[in-house]
């Protein structure tokens, strides 16, 4: 049996960040697990760059500038204690990473390039042409190899093991085998990125992003925190969703309709294009719906034009947008403008972390960090370059708690993870056995199209009472649904299928958050609603699961300095 001090499952940047600064600590066995191979996990898709108050492109900036503008940015949901935190922490989390070898780009000073982000009040995005998460990812990778981490790569977590209120462990399937192995651990860190594939191909998201973890943490009694608040990234391309990075607009990029108009200035006269993600979006689809798109129905779209930048500046600050749009588009960004319109990009809420200085969920042994987990840093909408911010500073501080607390700690019993073992073994079995009832594509397909229509972008409750019925039903057929491969060995049929059952528990969850939220509130729209309600709603949505129940709840938004203000750009 595997057993390790920590394990961490995840590789994306929080996932290697945590991994690398528990192998720091001296005398102790880290593993990390990842279902993909580690340099392909979700943080390679991140294009733009990495926020932090370094001062080289404006010497006027501050921390307090960068925390009133993460405040609000989040429409004030965000806890400004572990907003200030997160603020403060991230200069010298940058400059460890240039220590590391991460390759930023450099101004003719020598020093790392910022430039302009999206609800920022100064150019404080750090980044590597437009590839900064891929490169990030690359130069942890290395470091973790150095300093000795074990890495199993291909492995699917299946569920978390709880023995008297405290994690001891995973029961995991080893995908090159089929094997399902119980892993002993005496802390584990949840590393596993967003569920952004809930909405299939309308998401800037890879196709690992699944919510495995959330739907661990959930069927474990653990609770997701504020789950109605997904990101929809404005620019996505129009046929695959595939992320156009915000350093589009950050370099000076239009958004344009039909009438060859730049738009934008109806909705943020002041910020424009550079205003914050939800606006942008909401902006966007409010064209397409008034027919100043272009196309009609899921095809429709509008423009994002880059000619005027020049051919320089794109093949030197954007090449990989270019390749991206020649690639899926046909679409040469230095001739012609770039079809976009909204993808679901990111999960503002998650598993619920209770203590940000630690990444401490209330399950004792369990750190989360990253895109699964909600610190409450990024409130109802996150600000662009404040995502791989987040996950190499909150990954450190997970990798951290987590080994300091496994040496304080034991191994549990090897009873109960055993159990689970053989509970998994049994669930694998009847599942690849069935011949006959829905396929795994069908019950997804469904699952995509209720939610994009009926919680996407804009929300109200008839569409949402809809999409419970139907999420309800489509539960209720997953346990008859038919995996179609026997065979054991890379049987990535029973992966999708896993997949599935986690995307089902997590599209629960945020359905049910948006529904009784009603209020406006960042990225959460609803049209029958359509003002922000302090009042009421200055509150975190807190969701557990009991069995096939999910109760809700909710928790008080930290106030420090700011007091909520509306918010314009």
């Amino acid at each position: 049996m595997l057993k390790f001090d920590i394990l961490v499952i995840g590789s994306g940047g929080a996932g290697m960040q945590a991994a690398l600064v528990a192998s720091l600590q001296q005398g102790l066995n880290v593993a990390l697990m990842s279902k993909v191979f580690p340099t392909r996990s979700a943080t390679c898709c991140a294009q733009g760059g990495t926020n932090a108050v370094l001062k080289n492109a404006d010497p006027t900036d501050t921390i307090e500038k960068h925390t009133f503008d993460t405040v609000k940015g989040s429409d004030f949901l965000g806890d400004q204690d572990a907003i200030e935190f997160f603020c403060e922490h991230m200069p010298e989390t940058i400059r460890e990473l240039d220590y590391y070898g991460v390759p930023f780009s450099r101004l003719e000073s020598g020093t790392i390039a910022q430039r302009p982000f999206g609800g920022q009040s100064a150019p404080r995005t750090c980044y590597s042409s437009d590839k900064v998460g891929s490169v990030i990812l690359h130069t942890l990778y290395e470091q973790c190899l150095k300093n000795g981490v074990n890495v199993l790569v291909e492995w699917l977590l299946l569920d978390l093991v709880v023995e008297n209120d405290r994690v001891t462990g995973v029961v995991a399937m080893d995908m090159k085998t089929g094997e399902i192995q119980p892993i002993m651990a005496k802390t584990v860190v949840l590393s596993t990125g967003g569920a952004g594939r809930m909405y299939w191909l309308r998401t800037t998201n890879p196709f690992a992003s699944t919510g495995d973890g959330m739907a661990a943490a959930l069927r474990a009694g653990v609770a997701l925190k504020d789950p109605e608040f997904v990101q929809f990234h404005p620019t996505g391309l129009a046929g695959t969703g595939i992320l156009m990075s915000e350093a589009c607009r950050g370099e000076g990029g239009y958004l344009l309709n039909n009438q060859g108009e730049r738009f934008m200035k109806r909705y943020a006269p002041e910020k424009l294009e550079l205003a914050t993600r939800d606006l942008v979006s909401q902006a966007i689809e409010i064209e397409i719906k008034e027919g100043r798109g272009f196309g009609e129905g899921m095809q429709a779209y509008v423009q994002l034009d880059l000619r005027h930048l020049g051919r320089e500046k794109i093949l030197e600050r954007l090449p990989q947008i270019r390749d991206l749009a020649i690639t899926f588009e046909g679409i040469d960004p230095i001739d012609q403008p770039i079809p976009i319109r909204p993808s679901c990009h990111y999960s503002m809420g998650g598993i619920d972390v209770t203590d940000y200085r630690t990444c401490g969920t209330d399950l004792k042994g369990l750190y989360a960090t990253g895109e699964c987990a909600c610190l409450s840093i990024h409130g109802a909408n996150r600000l662009g370059g404040n995502s791989t911010a987040d996950v190499v500073l909150f990954g450190k501080v997970a990798g951290k708690a987590a080994a300091e607390a496994a040496k304080t700690l034991d191994f549990g019993s090897e009873q109960k993870v055993n159990e689970l073992v053989r509970q998994w073994e049994n669930s694998f079995s009847s599942a690849v056995a069935r011949t006959d009832g829905p396929s795994v594509a069908s019950i997804r397909d469904r699952l995509s199209e209720t939610m994009w229509y009926n919680v996407g972008v804009f929300r109200k409750e008839s569409d949402m009472k809809k999409a419970t019925q139907i999420i309800d039903e489509l539960i209720a057929e997953y346990e008859n649904c038919v995996v179609g491969d026997p065979s054991k060995i890379y049987n990535t049929a029973f992966v999708q299928y896993t997949e599935l059952g986690n995307l089902l528990l997590v599209a629960k969850a945020v359905v049910m958050g948006a529904l009784n939220r009603k209020e406006s509130r960042g990225s959460h729209k609803r049209e029958d609603y359509m003002n922000r309600d302090d009042e009421n709603f200055l509150k975190h949505t807190i969701i557990t699961k009991q069995g096939s129940q999910y109760k809700l709840s909710y928790r008080p938004v930290v106030v420090t300095k700011y007091q909520p203000v509306e918010r314009k750009y």
